[in-house]
């Protein structure tokens, strides 16, 4: 967390702590492989742990910000998220990925990067290799994106709020949508910050949607299956809900403060063990199709929301 917070990774590389903490993983997998009795700490690493992590994104999540930015800039980012992982699941089953692999892909893209594929995993319980090649991909787009949307804004001619909006309703992760914000204005950072918030609302219900899903392809094969709706995801919604309605103190030890660091250096951990179970060279293996799917689907996120935002424009 210090590492990424210095001036090289947070202002020149924009490099997160959970890409930082994954790579030193898997850098260190590269020169030892983890031994047999702390793999249990591992397995607990990429379950439980990274379980809280995700019920802690809910902390995150106002109400009462997230409509400052109005109805219809709601409406972009929320039609543009549903879309973005409906087609991105499409793509990969054209592309014939693996079907866990694209899975994580299509959530990360849509929702909210490594947060949102950490969310999918546990539901999905993919390869972990999968994991760490949906966040590469994911990580790799969105690095692209905050130097190339900026230089597209004279093009479009798009305002600042409505920059914005299309940042928020297309990038990936969070640190990336501010990285991207911060390039324009002081208004395009704020609205493009709220507007992720919408798209992380989102992960609610599409993981409660794979759960079902994968539920019911489990029933049919006689494979075992995970529970109708996932104890994280309810505690993500009560954490959502008790920060909307201001009945968590901000200060203190269980104040929204606490938590939201608490559930940082919980995701921080899980990333950790996550690359330390993942080798590069399984990575050089996977080729180049998870990359063309995420980017597929990026271009159509951006160019929808786009379209949207200057369509609704032009009718205001």
């Amino acid at each position: 967390m210090t590492l990424a917070a210095t001036p090289l990774f947070h202002d020149q590389l924009h490099m997160g702590a959970l890409l930082l903490v994954i790579l030193l993983g898997m850098s260190i997998r590269l020169v030892v492989t983890p031994p047999q009795w702390a793999m249990a700490g591992l397995d607990a690493s990429r379950k439980p742990i990274l379980r809280w992590a995700v019920a802690a994104l809910g902390l995150r999540l106002s109400l009462s910000n997230i409509a400052t930015i109005g109805l219809p800039a709601l409406a972009v980012v929320s039609l543009t998220t549903l879309i973005g992982v409906a087609f991105g699941w499409w793509i990969a089953r054209r592309l014939k990925l693996p079907t866990e692999l694209g899975l994580l892909l299509g959530v990360g893209g849509a929702v909210c990067g490594a947060s949102a594929i950490v969310a999918a995993d546990t539901v999905v319980q993919a390869d972990k290799r999968d994991s760490a090649v949906a966040i590469g991909v994911i990580t790799l787009l969105g690095t692209i994106g905050i130097f190339l949307y900026p230089l597209l804004l004279p093009l479009l001619g798009l305002s600042d709020f409505e920059y914005g909006v299309w940042a928020g309703a297309s990038l990936h992760e969070t640190a990336q949508v501010v990285a991207a914000g911060e390039t324009i204005s002081a208004t395009a950072t704020e609205v493009a910050t709220v507007s992720k918030l919408v798209r992380i609302c989102c992960l609610a219900p599409i993981i409660w949607y794979l759960a079902r899903s994968r539920n019911r392809a489990a029933a049919a094969s006689g494979d075992s299956h995970v529970a109708p709706v996932p104890w994280f995801l309810v505690a993500f919604v009560l954490f959502a809900a008790l920060n909307s309605l201001d009945w968590l103190p901000s200060e203190g030890l269980f104040g929204t403060t606490s938590l939201k660091h608490a559930g940082s250096w919980l995701m921080a951990i899980g990333m950790a063990g996550v690359g330390l179970q993942t080798s590069l060279r399984d990575l050089i293996h996977v080729g180049a199709r998870p990359v063309l799917m995420g980017a597929i689907q990026w271009i159509l996120m951006a160019m929808l929301s786009c379209a949207l935002i200057v369509g609704l424009a032009a009718l205001a």
